[in-house]
């Protein structure tokens, strides 16, 4: 029961996603709009289920909803929609502008955005995913006091400021080579965990749980978060191509200090000092990843991702969530950690 919950909760955001996208379905503007629906997974070379991805985000704001006090009716959790929508278009506007910092050719298999069209133009069409966004949660007031929902776009705008924090750090940390994992936490903390702990927290909060069990809430996410980008460095480096969809040797080509890499810089053995010598090549990746392996990197990240979700998870016992929403993200949880892509 609970996957007919989860698919009739996809269904309604993929339409009320493609509502706030339809905002620039104008003559003048169609290219653009065009652009937005190419980079949702909704139309061009490729297009489909793949291309759009799982909408975890969004999926976890209204489970968290429903699962306040377990009630899966839809007339309650389709109110908030339009919010589960804001947290993917934000997603999405971070995926954009990402895909251009790291040079990235690829995105769920397809050409990214700026591949296709240039890099000033999906910059553009970032911040355009970004407005909509923000023009998403004002259709709350249909359904909820303005109180409630200044405090959710304050939530959201917060997390916003969070995620380019992390983004900084994750760039400026490709520049250096001194780094210790005690500098890999606040990073992903922005990057990644700042989003997953909002859809849970203002899931519970848009269900109107007590400001105790929020907060239980947005620790799940939080911690649920952490482990997710533990999990991406993994796949990141040891991940199959054709299933991610993107290519595996860039983290390693270019640079990126992932857990994996620094819990083997601070062994300091061979992968240590290859990697103080300067960039990676291409044509090292394959041995370089398998010695990073020996020397436990693979590993040490696995079981810290299965660390992290085991406390999320207590988090969640502890928030105590109802009904069919609540086995749900038990389920998506458990999906996180073992996910292949």
């Amino acid at each position: 029961m609970s996957e007919k919950l989860q698919q009739t909760m996809f269904e309604a955001i993929e339409e009320e996603l493609k509502k706030q996208v339809s905002r620039l379905d104008q003559p003048h503007t169609k290219p653009f709009y065009e652009m937005l629906t190419y980079h949702m997974g909704w139309t061009g070379e490729g297009a489909g289920s793949q291309a759009a991805g799982k909408r975890i985000r969004p999926l976890l704001s209204l489970l968290s909803l429903s699962s306040v006090d377990g009630n899966d009716n839809a007339l309650e959790w389709l109110r908030a929609v339009s919010f589960s929508a804001a947290i993917e278009l934000v997603h999405n506007f971070s995926l954009v502008h990402d895909d251009i910092q790291d040079n990235s050719p690829l995105r769920r298999g397809r050409k990214t955005v700026w591949v296709n069209w240039g890099a000033p133009m999906a910059i553009n069409a970032g911040d355009a995913l970004f407005v909509m966004a923000n023009q998403s949660i004002l259709d709350l007031l249909k359904y909820y006091p303005a109180e409630m929902v200044v405090r959710a776009s304050g939530m959201l705008n917060e997390v916003c400021l969070q995620l380019t924090q992390g983004q900084y750090l994750d760039m400026s940390y490709e520049e250096r080579n001194d780094l210790k994992m005690e500098n890999y936490w606040p990073m992903i903390g922005g990057k990644t965990s700042a989003l997953l702990s909002l859809c849970t927290q203002a899931g519970a909060y848009l269900g109107y749980a007590k400001e105790e069990r929020v907060e239980l809430y947005r620790h799940f996410g939080y911690h649920l978060g952490l482990a997710f980008q533990v999990q991406d460095d993994i796949l990141g480096i040891w991940g199959d191509e054709t299933i991610t969809g993107k290519s595996v040797a860039s983290d390693l080509v270019e640079g990126k200090n992932s857990l994996p890499v620094l819990f083997a810089l601070e062994q300091n053995g061979k992968f240590a000092k290859r990697w103080q010598e300067g960039p990676i090549t291409q044509d090292e990746v394959n041995d370089l990843a398998a010695l990073l392996e020996k020397e436990g990197g693979k590993a040490y990240a696995e079981k810290t991702s299965a660390d992290l979700t085991a406390k999320a998870l207590g988090y969640l016992d502890q928030a105590a969530p109802q009904g069919e929403a609540g086995e749900a993200i038990r389920g998506l949880a458990n999906m996180l950690l073992k996910r292949k892509q």
